[in-house]
């Protein structure tokens, strides 16, 4: 026996059995911690697809304090010794998983979670397992690297939760990229007489000493980034429109009289969307309406966007859009954002051209002259700081004006979109799979379109 081994031997069966204590006893492998996105690579989780997230909760503005549990339910796609779920600053109590104590690590917004020996089976590939989160803080914001703020933001009243690209992980911890979608039930307390609004239907509200308790349910999948909560006095109407879509709309007091003649207006956008999109994916529509200067931007929070002050027609038309493009068709990464902005801009320039008497030419027009759509391809934005720059959504939407204009065929063309719709209903997408779905379907070998218009470099010639 050679000595050298001999004497290693102690070492190596005590390394061993460290590294059995690392993963709980738990055989398999780590989930891994980030989905390589093109602009945030530590974003999102691998190894697991969540199903449904189940969020309770408790909201003190005053002390702008927050305490929640996360019951996340999800798929195993490989055999787990430990997962990862995204969180920032918010401070952890506790995690189960299947009922049992699981053991915590924290790397700034990384959280890994060992689960214990005896739930092994249950984490195994194809099967599903439930991870139950406790806790506990004071949500701050994040920066984006354009300077904006997302997250849980503080309203005059209360708070409102916006997450594009990555702010969701500051309220509730889960996979935070938009390439895994889930159903939600959200149930948010808060003191009277504030309302909490949330994304998809109400399935209840009830008031115990002086705090209500509302309870929110998405059933179609939702991204993280479009989930929302928000908090205030508002006031508040729900009713249908003719095709049987459930609206609710909630609007700061101080916003509710120059916002209601556009809100007025959702019923009609959404038929005439519809005509031209395809059916609308979800069960319920509306809007929340905050102050202005709430937040900085408005954002299409599923099922009813938010405004910070009142929204004009061609704002509203656009964040309603969104609903087909990016909350139904979801990105498949942040690289496609093309995809849900420049649809949603082109929406702009379709309701103008069929209430404004402003043709789609005049809009394409004047965004070909707009120097600030030049100085980058729209799939191809240089870094995150450029995401929600001009050429994404301008010359996104000249992208589309470009393909209707290939076919030569409204009809075809509209045809075309409502396919795209219908195909990649409530899944995700990427810019590849939008391209071969075009040509598939038209026949057509679009090449010098794709490398002029959506990857190229500089501003292409209008002569064909």
């Amino acid at each position: 026996m050679n000595p050298r081994t001999t004497a290693a031997a102690p070492l190596l069966l005590a390394l061993a059995l460290l590294a059995g204590g690392c993963t709980g006893g738990v055989e398999g492998t780590p989930g891994g911690a980030g989905l390589r996105d093109p602009y945030f690579p530590g974003l999102g989780n691998g190894g697991y697809d969540v199903t449904h997230y189940g969020l309770t909760l408790d909201v003190d503005p005053d002390a702008g304090h927050l305490r929640g549990t996360a019951t996340i339910t999800a798929r195993a796609t490989r055999h787990l010794s430990a997962f990862h779920l995204d969180l920032a600053g918010l401070r952890v109590e506790s995690v189960d998983v299947e009922g049992r104590p699981a053991a915590v690590n924290r790397a700034g917004k990384e959280l890994t979670i060992r689960p214990a020996a005896a739930v092994e089976d249950r984490l195994r590939e194809g099967r599903t397992f439930t991870a139950v989160v406790r806790y506990a803080g004071s949500p701050q914001p994040v920066t984006d690297a354009d300077g904006t703020q997302e997250g849980w933001l503080p309203t005059d009243d209360g708070s409102v939760a916006l997450g594009e690209p990555t702010g969701s992980m500051t309220w509730f911890p889960g996979n935070h990229h938009p390439s895994d979608k889930a159903a939600y039930d959200i149930e948010v307390t808060v003191p009277e007489p504030l309302t909490a609004v949330s994304n998809g239907e109400l399935v209840s509200r009830r008031t115990v000493n002086g705090r209500t308790a509302f309870h929110w349910r998405t059933a179609e999948p939702m991204a993280s980034y479009p989930a929302t909560v928000a908090v205030g006095e508002f006031t508040t109407r729900q009713s249908r429109t003719p095709d049987g879509i459930r609206l609710y709309t909630a609007v700061d007091p101080e916003s509710e009289a120059d916002s209601e003649e556009v809100l007025a207006k959702i019923p009609a956008v959404l038929a005439w969307a519809a005509e031209r999109f395809g059916p609308y994916p979800f069960a319920s529509a509306g809007a929340i309406v905050e102050r202005e200067d709430d937040s900085a931007y408005a954002l299409e929070t599923q099922n009813r966007p938010f405004f910070p002050g009142p929204p004009d027609t061609a704002l509203l038309v656009h964040e309603l859009a969104h609903q087909w493009f990016g909350n139904s068709v979801t990105p498949k990464t942040w690289r496609d954002m093309w995809l849900n902005e420049g649809f949603a801009t082109y929406a702009e320039w379709l309701w103008a051209a069929d209430h404004d008497d402003v043709p789609v030419e005049e809009s394409f027009a004047e965004a070909y002259e707009d120097d600030a759509h030049w100085s980058f391809p729209p799939a191809e934005p240089p870094s995150a700081a450029d995401l929600s720059d001009p050429p994404v959504y301008g010359r996104g939407a000249m992208v589309v004006h470009r393909i209707r204009l290939a076919l030569d065929d409204d009809e075809a063309f509209f045809a075309l979109v409502r396919g795209w719709t219908q195909e990649h209903r409530h899944g995700n997408a990427s810019t590849e799979d939008f391209t071969a779905y075009v040509e598939e379907e038209t026949g057509e070998d679009l090449t010098g379109l794709w490398d002029a218009w959506l990857y190229g470099g500089s501003r292409p010639p209008l002569e064909e």
